[in-house]
């Protein structure tokens, strides 16, 4: 068995496209995917107000929390915003 609780959930990193800016993205990390993205579209994230609305174009589930965390820090990187626009 896995040594992460599967009623723990898990965590989204996200990347969102803009469908009104062209080359707008966002990349996130949430535990609620849907209502992550609800908020985006609703202008609730200060970030993301004006390129709505949004669309999400990869989502990665993780059960660990903590490299959920480092694979969002990574592709907010210069490396990893490199690595998403190659394979997103």
């Amino acid at each position: 068995m896995s040594r992460h609780s599967v009623t723990s959930g898990f965590r989204y990193v996200y990347l969102l496209e803009s469908r009104a800016a062209e080359g707008g993205f966002y990349t996130g990390l949430t535990d609620d995917l849907a209502a992550r993205l609800a908020a985006h579209n609703d202008g609730k994230v200060s970030s993301t107000r004006k390129g709505r609305p949004w669309e999400i174009r990869v989502a990665v589930a993780f059960c660990d929390p903590v490299r959920a965390a480092a694979f969002e820090r990574y592709l907010k990187s210069g490396s990893g915003r490199a690595f998403a626009i190659r394979h997103f």
